[in-house]
């Protein structure tokens, strides 16, 4: 199979956790630089734990993962905090910094790049009103909604335009308005050449963009361009 300049490539991978079934098993696909994909499957069909190898949080039991054209089993830990940097991630469970206000959490990827605030304050008060959070860039995460934790999850995720963006369940504490709302976004950040997946449920998000889907069942992924 000639994968080209592949950003992400699985070749037979399989993960188990102990001595259980694989919960991934024989995943081989490749994905181009600019792509959009949706990932779906019913619950426990293994979407986050993909994710979470793609983030490289989880290595396979078996099998080579290629991101950005590199092994990532040969990577050290700091050749992999290098691409975790160029990767954006909205996990479920948000993982906003408790000490830090709204606005504070999702400046943080660009504090971490070595930006000077001069240079992204305007940037991020402006993400943070579009998503519907401008009269909470104060608060801190404890006073938030589930909603507005995951608006703040997803600023934080995009705010530096990151070259992969990775989004599990990324609309499901919204009404159907912000979903809207936010799949422009992702769209758009797109439309600039991020790579993006996100797994979801939601079949009426789906349906408003013509991208691509990975189908994840009984630990094996089907592509559906």
């Amino acid at each position: 199979m000639n994968t080209g300049h592949a950003l992400i490539r699985f070749e037979n991978v399989g993960l188990r956790y102990g001595a259980g079934q694989e919960v991934l098993r024989d995943v081989n696909f490749h994905l181009h630089p600019g792509s959009f994909h949706f990932l779906t499957g019913a619950s426990g069909a293994g979407k986050t734990t993909l994710l979470r190898m793609l983030f490289m949080s989880l290595r396979p039991t078996r099998g080579l993962v290629y991101l950005f054209g590199r092994n990532i089993a040969k990577n050290t830990t700091s050749q992999r905090a290098d691409l975790r940097r160029r990767i954006g991630i909205v996990f479920q469970d948000f993982r906003l910094l408790d000490h830090l206000t709204t606005w504070e959490n999702v400046a943080l990827p660009l504090r971490v790049m070595g930006r000077k605030q001069s240079d992204y304050q305007d940037d991020v008060t402006e993400l943070l009103r579009w998503v519907g959070l401008g009269d909470r860039m104060h608060a801190f995460p404890a006073v938030l909604s589930g909603g507005e934790k995951q608006r703040a999850a997803i600023a934080r995720a995009v705010i530096a335009k990151p070259e992969l963006l990775l989004a599990d369940e990324p609309t499901g504490n919204v009404d159907p308005q912000m979903a809207r709302r936010l799949l422009r976004l992702f769209i758009e950040l797109n439309r600039l050449g991020t790579s993006i997946i996100i797994a979801t449920h939601d079949y009426q998000l789906m349906s408003q963009f013509p991208a691509a889907r990975m189908q994840l069942e009984s630990g094996r992924l089907e592509m559906h361009e």
